[in-house]
């Protein structure tokens, strides 16, 4: 098996229509293909699928805790400036963390995403 790096999320929505804009107008991904229950887009070299399924019961417990997506510093803070002027549930403020920056926030159906500055090996330097 030869895994290469990450490949894509799919994230559950209530509604595509509600939650689309989220992706689409605060996090600036690029919309690739919109159905009728589901919409692929890129965001830098990651894709996302977004499909609803309104018949499922969404609430924060097992499965996913978080998706974290890499982001340079100058474009953290002007990311974090965009949640915060759209009111965007930030559920760990911006801290440094090893010897990057991070924030977690709530996309519209509650799932946890991070932006994160640093990348793994400095994380690992700073622990060990």
């Amino acid at each position: 098996m030869n895994i290469t790096g990450f490949n894509h999320v799919t994230i559950n929505a209530r509604s595509l229509e509600e939650s689309l804009p989220f992706y689409l107008e605060i996090l600036q991904a690029t919309l690739v293909h919109k159905g009728k229950r589901d919409a692929y887009m890129e965001w830098g070299p990651v894709w996302i699928c977004l499909q609803e399924k309104s018949d499922l019961k969404l609430n924060r417990g097992y499965g996913i805790d978080h998706i974290a997506f890499t982001i340079d510093e100058e474009g953290f803070w002007e990311a974090v400036q965009t949640l915060e002027e759209n009111n965007v549930n930030m559920t760990r403020a911006p801290l440094k963390r090893g010897k990057g920056w991070s924030v977690n926030f709530l996309t519209p159906d509650n799932v946890q995403f991070e932006l994160h500055t640093s990348n793994l090996q400095e994380r690992m330097d700073v622990w060990r």
